[in-house]
């Protein structure tokens, strides 16, 4: 019995044991905790960092883009002038020739012998002629002493003059065929690469309707590209207000943008511009001529086209990530001169580049938070960082697109 006794003072004592322990183990880790909130309420957490830039009212260049296509500025159709089997093809297609080169030869046999017999019958026409001009001078005198009659002169002077007609039907056959003779060297009439061979060799062709191949000229190269009604308008009425200002006479270059997004290196300018627009599609063709001498664009060949000479003057440009959309339209985040935050409402108009025009909302002096403002609330304090120097200028990529519409908050 004692020792059941002793038994249940041990047990009891365990037990109070433990609620001791448990009861400073939640004190103590009250009181950590009380401590820890003191900590983090005295660390106040740092202000954000933004990079700005400065509004800054400048006339800017504006560049406007367009899809293009290039098309020979000149493509003859390279056909027989006369009639006959073709001999040989001389060019290797797909060549760029110059002006001059033979590409064809035509069996010339048959238009030897019509020369030959064209040169036989004005030989026979001189003859004759000379045998007219000697009865003519024997006819002359006898008629003044009356041994002949006035119609024997009459008769011996038409034959004379009908014969030295004779010979010059006979000199324009012969020079007839002289020249169906050399058109049986055909020859490329312009400097340009030629197209594929048509006819074959041993091919019999008609001159009427026998094309045998094409030369394209490369250079100048023309650079087609079209203008819709309402970009028409749209530039008119900026024009108009003052928003743009175009270059003198209207002279823009045009750069030519290739499909890998290289620039092509001769600039061009705009030779014709259509009188009217295209009621099918709507849009105003627009051509330059661009200079090609090593023949990099080749016709029917898809490119960009960028006009560029207008100026925007007194523009503002912010870059695009700097931009933010909200429920009421575009804003952007300012620092005021106590560093706080101010959401800034604006009107953004075409972008070019990585920019925006602002068109309203802001004023030059003003800085615009471009990094960093994901994170803004009205008045809070940031930290100011200096933007990182822009890379050294070089040759501006393929990339800029062509002025986008103007969109207005609501």
């Amino acid at each position: 019995m004692k020792r059941v006794r002793n038994f249940r003072v041990t047990l009891w004592s365990v037990k109070a044991g433990v609620r001791v322990f448990t009861v400073a183990a939640l004190c103590l880790a009250a009181l950590l905790a009380g401590g820890c909130h003191k900590k983090e309420q005295a660390a106040a957490p740092p202000p954000p960092t933004v990079t700005v830039t400065e509004v800054v009212a400048k006339d800017t260049p504006i560049t406007f883009e367009y899809v293009a296509q290039t098309q020979s500025s000149r493509q003859v159709n390279i056909q027989a002038r006369v009639s006959g089997f073709l001999d040989k093809r001389v060019y290797t297609e797909g060549a760029i020739v110059k002006a001059g080169d033979i590409l064809f030869l035509m069996d010339k046999k048959p238009f030897q012998a019509q020369l030959d017999g064209a040169a036989a019958a004005l030989a026979r026409q001189k003859a004759a002629m000379e045998t007219a001009r000697l009865n003519l001078e024997r006819t002359k005198p006898l008629t003044a002493q009356n041994a002949l009659s006035q119609k024997d002169l009459d008769d011996a002077t038409g034959a004379f003059e009908s014969a030295a007609a004779a010979v010059e039907q006979a000199k324009a056959d012969l020079q007839t065929q002289q020249l169906n003779l050399s058109y049986c060297t055909i020859a490329s009439p312009t400097t340009g690469i030629t197209g594929a061979a048509i006819q074959q060799d041993g091919a019999y062709i008609n001159a009427m309707n026998s094309q045998l191949t094409t030369v394209a000229v490369l250079s100048p190269i023309w650079v087609n590209f079209s203008i819709s009604e309402n970009e028409l308008k749209r530039y008119r009425d900026q024009v108009a207000k003052g928003e743009i200002r175009s270059p003198r006479y209207d002279n823009y270059d045009i750069e030519v943008v290739l499909v890998d997004g290289s620039i092509f290196p001769h600039t061009g300018r705009i030779t014709f511009a259509a009188p009217s627009f295209d009621a099918k599609t709507g849009t105003f063709l627009i051509r330059a001529s661009v200079a090609n001498p090593k023949g990099i664009l080749r016709p029917n060949q898809y490119v960009r086209a960028r006009m560029k000479g207008a100026i925007r003057p007194k523009a503002i440009t912010i870059p695009q990530r700097a931009v933010q959309q909200g429920a009421k339209g575009h804003f952007v985040w300012v620092v005021n001169k106590e560093r706080k935050a101010e959401s800034r409402p604006v009107v953004v108009g075409d972008l070019m580049g990585d920019d925006w025009f602002i068109t309203e909302g802001l004023r030059p002096g003003d800085r615009v938070v471009v990094d960093g403002g994901l994170a803004l609330r009205p008045d809070v304090v940031v930290t100011v960082k200096s933007p990182e120097a822009p890379p050294e200028a070089g040759p501006r990529k393929a990339t800029e697109p062509k002025p986008i519409p103007a969109k207005k908050a609501d």
